[in-house]
């Protein structure tokens, strides 16, 4: 990969670089109608502590937040290093996501899944558009670190892979 100057820019070269930041892997969920809605997603941060704030960047193609967003709450599930396949679930289209996932409402009302390391249970604070996604700010209403001797999924170079240096 060559270096760029500031007029040039190639999407697929970006996309490559940013590949290199290693990512924690969720899943948001919401409750929409009385139906779990969710995706899987690796922009999320915590925001601020007082008050507390997380913010996610679901992508605007994605058919899932719109329901979510409508629903006003949403869960941020930290997956664990064995929950791939809930990952892989997550992110398809069209499929019942949650037809194998064991979950239970928080205060919120959008599911907690089972096995993850942690959740952190939402009301929809804000929302700013940001290029082809968006920043959907959370205000802090639960969260519980579940499982804190395990490992987490992470994303990295296009792969999923564990943490091992514990």
């Amino acid at each position: 990969m060559t270096e760029r100057t500031a007029i040039e820019f190639d999407s697929a070269d970006f996309r490559q670089a940013m590949a290199n930041f290693c990512t924690g892997v969720t899943v948001v969920t919401g409750l929409n109608d009385g139906v779990p809605v969710g995706f899987t997603a690796q922009s999320f941060v915590s925001l601020s502590l007082e008050p507390p704030l997380i913010a996610v960047c679901p992508g605007k193609s994605s058919s899932s937040w719109p329901r979510i967003r409508a629903a006003g709450g949403f869960c941020i599930n930290i997956l664990a290093a064995d929950q791939m396949a809930i990952c892989q679930a997550m992110a398809k289209s069209g499929a019942d996501k949650f037809a194998d996932i064991d979950w239970r409402s928080g205060v919120t009302g959008a599911p907690i899944i089972a096995g993850s390391l942690a959740y952190v249970d939402c009301l929809l604070h804000a929302e700013h558009e940001a290029g082809d996604h968006f920043i959907a700010v959370g205000e802090v209403k639960d969260f519980s670190l579940v499982k804190g001797d395990e490992s987490p999924l992470l994303y990295f170079r296009s792969g999923f892979g564990v943490f091992g240096g514990m």
